[in-house]
């Protein structure tokens, strides 16, 4: 059985992380926060910018897609709301995998519990506003 996704809902949930990220990482947000805990300089050059987001874009359609279909899932497993369905299993899928694997690298790596705290708070925020758009648009 192949889960039933709104390809709508996935890729306007795509462009959602675009828009949270663009005001998380603005400097007057926590944009000159994460540069310091991170330890990034800016280049100044734009063009430096251009993989990074095709990368994003690519990886949060993924996210999304899985999100959607994960979703899918389980409204068919527990039925009730599909919008509640998408925020339990997002909520779950956050700190089951991205929270707990960003916690192991990091302390693997030696990064601020900062850095950590303000990285898990991100995908957080990005994850609960792709389950409200997937959510509103239901299934395919």
């Amino acid at each position: 059985m192949v889960p039933d996704i709104n390809i709508w809902a996935v890729i306007v949930a795509t462009l959602s992380t675009m828009v949270v990220g663009s005001i998380w990482y603005t400097p007057k947000v926590f944009g000159n926060l994460w540069m310091r805990l991170a330890k990034v300089s800016p280049s100044g050059d734009s063009k430096d910018a251009i993989r990074p987001i095709l990368i994003t874009l690519v990886v949060s359609f993924v996210s999304a897609w899985v999100l959607a279909g994960s979703a899918a899932i389980a409204h068919e497993f527990y039925g009730g709301a599909f919008l509640t369905s998408v925020f339990v299993t997002g909520v779950i899928l956050w700190a089951g995998f991205t929270a707990a694997r960003f916690v192991t690298h990091d302390a693997f790596e030696g990064r601020p519990a900062g850095l950590t705290l303000l990285n898990i708070a991100h995908e957080l925020v990005t994850v609960l506003v792709m389950c409200l758009v997937i959510g509103l648009f239901g299934v395919g």
